[in-house]
């Protein structure tokens, strides 16, 4: 396969890579700004990558039960990914996950709820569902 277009070069990086999130930084070293973040739309629209957040992509793949475009991990797993590997933050169990390891309640914790040392004011969502951060020192 030629790689002569810089889609062609993004496709087989992110074909070829472990990761699931990517950022288009990661990308500047094949071309300027404004250009990776065109081919990131059409990525997109193509339903190779998703948008879960300003800046933030993930590998997608069509669902079978309901035919459209989801990412390969669920949602709080590509949101801790991104915060520990592209955003730098520790990530550290949140309370509720605490409380139901220990065995002190029997409620599941939804998993939605990513404790955090630092400060994260980047927003991720993805089908109506968003991340919240708890704060812990």
């Amino acid at each position: 396969m030629a790689l002569t277009s810089l889609k062609s070069k993004i496709k087989y990086r992110i074909s070829r890579s472990k990761n699931t999130v990517f950022t288009p930084k990661d990308f500047f070293d094949l071309s300027d700004r404004d250009q990776v973040s065109r081919v990131f739309r059409q990525l997109v629209s193509e339903g190779l990558v998703v948008k879960f957040g300003q800046g933030l992509y993930a590998k997608a793949k069509r669902s079978k039960l309901t035919g459209k475009i989801v990412p390969i991990k669920p949602l709080p797993e590509i949101a801790e990914e991104a915060l520990t590997q592209k955003l730098n933050v520790k990530v550290v169990s949140s309370a509720e996950m605490m409380n139901y390891n220990s065995g002190k309640t029997t409620q599941v914790p939804t998993g939605r709820v990513i404790a955090v040392k630092g400060r994260v004011s980047r927003k991720m969502a993805f089908g109506g569902k968003s991340i919240k951060y708890q704060y812990v020192s």
